[in-house]
């Protein structure tokens, strides 16, 4: 074929301008002009620009159709590599052009982490590496990877650009890298070949000299044929063009056709182009008209996820990016008007998957026709002709301060397209005054489009390998975490409990008198103990009934909470479960991520006393080994959200003493029925068996205990070990009956954490405010003897002095223990028609030992 075949499309094909008057020829597949045009550069080491129609970069496009593209790469080369080998790939990606692509590579090829080069340098950041790319017009490439690792290893190393024109950047970059990191096999990804056979006979003869194998995987393939003195007559268009002074003529002849994919419009109604003509320069000047709206949005990045892959992109960080999208689009959808019909989001260099995988979901979540373009460093000449690639050009200043100092940038095809809004996603490095000067990028786009959205992500920048403790936090002030067997029925790895051991001191009292010395101010709940409830045989059958039933509802909320943990708080989180409720929940969070994403979180399990706060030692022993902002605190269930305000105000004392800064105050929650906090497995208020039962569901550890005799300064709050109840444990039957059930409810997970991270999840604090109106009608005027939901109501009746049981009307099985510990005590249960919980425990009001029958159970007053 010859550049002027179209394939049988009614267009013209957007190739047809430089071709007529260079004499390009393409040559190859019949599909080469579906995905290419041309384009003449400003630059002087080539003259043409082969620019795709399906890369997202220079012509906007569907993000569905830039993504498929990439994506069917990666498949392809998952069957040449086959399962094995392909798990063990790692694939890197060439800035800027190709660092989206080379995401969706990854994408397809399934578990392989990413990495794309870079031209911005990282202070802080030890370079892994550079190459050379000959013919651009910025030539330097750095890798930065976070984890030095990622390029050392033997399995494939899969190099993805948009195009090969010649190869040596391919030659380039795998001579770099093999020298330092040599491995057997390369396989080298494009969307279309164009080598000669010349040059793909160099890449062949390279590969025997280093003795490694090189594959080529491309959607396309062809050559470009040169006539000579192509450079020379380029240059030479490229300066008449800019004078403004040349008759440069209409183009194909056919001026009023629709283009095939270079038209920036992408529709067959758009308006009939002119025949060619000089534009200002980048279009400098604004359209007349009306001063465009500008928005910013803040997507709800999600903390301490990779922006892209400058400093490599795991595929967890590729499960937290698809669980957060839905709600991220829909934050973008909210600030675009109903009635807009096209949609531009508009990528920054580098910064290209982000912005693409916000466009496919907002692509999902509008009604508009919703494309896809980054701005670029290349300088090419703008032509508005039907059979030129670029159509128009904005020019405007660098924003992300350059190592190679101040400069232009470049949007292609956006002015003079139709957009009804344009949603600008750049890094918040670029996010400067230049970006906002009446010159800058957001004011050029305000002159084309009625809406400008901005979004800003987080730059991502990796903490170093090794950060020195502070003098205050130095690991050996305090002791190891205490662990199973030892202490604890649970497997070491499990979790580490950051306590005291405190089983050979006597702390049980009657739960009588710990109720009078409580309630007189004599005394703190957490001075002393509950002597440990022992089921009876019939409440222990309750127990394993209520398991059997609930395991699966309790493993899909085990599985949504922690999913969106690691979507929007850590890749790898550090679990630190409030003990003694939040450890179960704890250990089954770390088995789901094991299960669903192969992560060996590490858990610990520390004490928050109310009242008195978190303990602060155990903060300092977390700083002192982990970064505080990956820590996420663990509890069972919430109430009225009493521990959730004494969490947040004991943090804020913490970083006020000078702590360490950094903790994350917001609690992740199994259930959430108080609608107290964002991060949770559900809201509904239903037993979770765990908290039917004392120690014996958790490790056969106690409460935990703050007392000033037995808790120094410098020590953990303290705890008991109850080996003695060994023969009743169930701990890890309880957690193996649940954890059994993730594989039957990992799709059902998948649904729920896109359904809960899109929608909206602000705190209510209906729990506190349905406490304090129970507390007001019930005469008891303190809402610490409120305890809403289900397992706050067990907690009454198995360690407290229980007046009143209120019940939801109609409530079933979730209060059959309920129901049996309150026959045992002789508490009343009563049904109430709009209770916002399943069930409510009133603890005696004006408590005294006088107020119960000798046999302690409760009597009216």
């Amino acid at each position: 074929m010859n550049n002027a075949v179209n394939n049988g499309h009614d267009a013209i094909w957007s190739g047809t301008w430089v071709a007529e008057r260079l004499g390009v020829e393409l040559v190859g597949d019949d599909t080469l002009t579906d995905l290419l045009g041309l384009a003449l550069r400003r630059n002087p080491k080539r003259a043409h620009l082969l620019v795709s129609h399906v890369l997202g970069k220079h012509i906007p496009q569907s993000p569905s159709v830039v993504h498929g593209h990439g994506f069917a790469l990666g498949r392809r080369v998952r069957e040449l590599l086959g399962a094995e080998e392909a798990a063990r790939a790692v694939v890197l990606g060439y800035a800027e052009t190709a660092t989206g692509l080379g995401h969706c590579v990854a994408d397809g090829l399934g578990a392989a982490p990413y990495l794309h080069s870079t031209r911005r340098p990282v202070a802080g950041v030890v370079t892994a590496g550079g190459f050379e790319e000959s013919h651009s017009h910025a030539t330097s490439h750095l890798l930065l990877p976070e984890d030095p690792s990622l390029l050392v290893g033997d399995g494939p190393l899969v190099l993805v650009d948009d195009e090969f024109s010649t190869g040596n950047t391919v030659l380039n970059t795998i001579r770099a890298l093999h020298e330092r990191y040599p491995r057997r096999r390369y396989v080298v990804v494009a969307l279309v070949d164009m080598r000669t056979a010349a040059d793909a006979g160099r890449l062949s003869d390279f590969a025997r000299e280093i003795g490694a194998r090189v594959d080529l995987v491309a959607t396309a393939s062809g050559t470009v044929r040169l006539p000579e003195g192509v450079l020379h007559k380029g240059q030479e268009l490229v300066a008449r063009y800019e004078a403004g002074g040349a008759d440069l003529g209409a183009g194909s002849g056919a001026a009023s056709s629709r283009t095939s994919g270079g038209d920036p419009r992408g529709s067959a109604a758009a308006t009939p182009p002119a025949p060619a003509h000089p534009l200002p320069d980048g279009d400098r000047t604004p359209r007349t008209g009306p001063r465009s709206h500008l928005t910013r949005v803040d997507v709800g990045w999600p903390r301490g996820l990779p922006d892209g892959g400058r400093h490599g992109f795991t595929p967890a960080h590729r499960d937290r990016l698809e669980a957060a999208l839905p709600a991220m689009a829909s934050r973008l959808a909210e600030a675009i008007p109903e009635n807009a019909a096209r949609v531009l989001v508009l990528g920054f260099e580098e910064l290209m998957y982000a912005p693409l995988r916000l466009a496919q979901q907002l692509e999902r979540t509008v009604a508009a026709d919703v494309r896809y373009s980054t701005t670029t460093r290349s300088p090419v000449l703008a032509v508005d002709d039907p059979g030129y690639a670029i159509r128009s050009r904005l020019v405007f200043p660098a924003h992300d301060d350059p190592a190679d100092g101040p400069g232009e940038r470049y949007a292609y095809n956006v002015a003079g397209a139709g957009f009804d809004a344009v949603v600008a996603v750049v890094d918040s490095v670029a996010d400067t005054r230049e970006l906002h000067a009446p010159d800058g990028l957001l004011s050029r786009l305000a002159a084309h489009t009625p809406h400008v959205v901005l979004a800003v992500v987080p730059s991502y920048v990796p903490e170093p390998l090794y950060a020195a403790a502070l003098p205050e936090e130095r690991p050996a002030m305090l002791p190891d975490p205490l662990r199973g067997p030892a202490f604890s029925s649970y497997a070491p790895e499990e979790v580490g409990w950051l306590l005291q051991d405190l089983s050979d001191v006597t702390l049980e009292a009657p739960t009588e008198e710990r109720e009078e010395a409580i309630q007189s101010g004599g005394a703190h709940y957490a001075e002393s103990l509950p002597v440990e409830y022992q089921p009876s045989e019939q409440y222990q059958e309750l127990f394993h009934a209520a398991l059997e039933t609930s395991a699966a509802r309790i493993a899909q909320a085990v599985g949504v909470v922690t999913d969106a943990v690691i979507a929007e708080r850590s890749p790898r989180p550090v679990l630190v479960s409030l003990a003694r409720a939040g450890t179960p929940v704890g250990v089954l969070m770390r088995r789901w991520a094991q299960f669903r994403h192969g992560l060996d979180l590490p858990h610990y399990a520390v004490s928050i006393v109310r009242g008195r706060g978190i303990d602060a030692n155990a903060l300092r022993w977390l700083a002192a080994h982990h970064d505080p902002r990956d820590v996420v605190f663990v509890d069972g269930w919430t109430g009225k959200g009493a521990i959730t305000r004494e969490l947040a105000a004991a943090i804020e004392d913490f970083e006020a003493g000078g702590g360490a800064a950094g903790f994350d105050a917001e609690i992740a929650v199994l259930a959430d029925p108080g609608s107290c906090v964002r991060t949770y497995g559900t809201r509904d208020d239903f037993l979770i068996p765990s908290a039917c039962l004392n120690s014996t569901v958790s490790g056969l550890v106690s409460r935990t205990v703050l007392r000033a005799d037995l808790v120094g300064p410098d020590d953990f709050h303290g705890a008991k070990f109850y080996r003695e109840l060994a023969g009743t444990d169930v701990s890890v039957a309880f957690l193996d009956a649940i954890a059994a059930r993730f594989p039957e409810v990992a799709d059902a997970v998948d649904g729920a954490v896109k359904e809960l991270l899109a929608g909206d999840r602000t705190p209510s604090w209906e729990g506190w405010a349905a406490v304090e109106r129970i507390s007001e009608e019930y005469g008891i005027h303190d809402v610490n003897l409120v305890k809403p939901g289900v397992g706050e109501t067990t907690r009454v009746l198995l360690r407290r002095v229980p007046w009143k049981i209120l019940a939801r009307a109609g409530a079933g099985a979730d209060l059959d223990h309920v129901r049996l510990l309150a026959e045992q005590r002789g508490v009343p249960v009563e049904e109430v028609g709009d209770l916002p919980y399943t069930c409510v425990g009133l603890i005696h009001p004006q408590y005294t030992r006088g107020a119960t029958g000798a046999d302690g159970k409760a009597v009216a007053v």
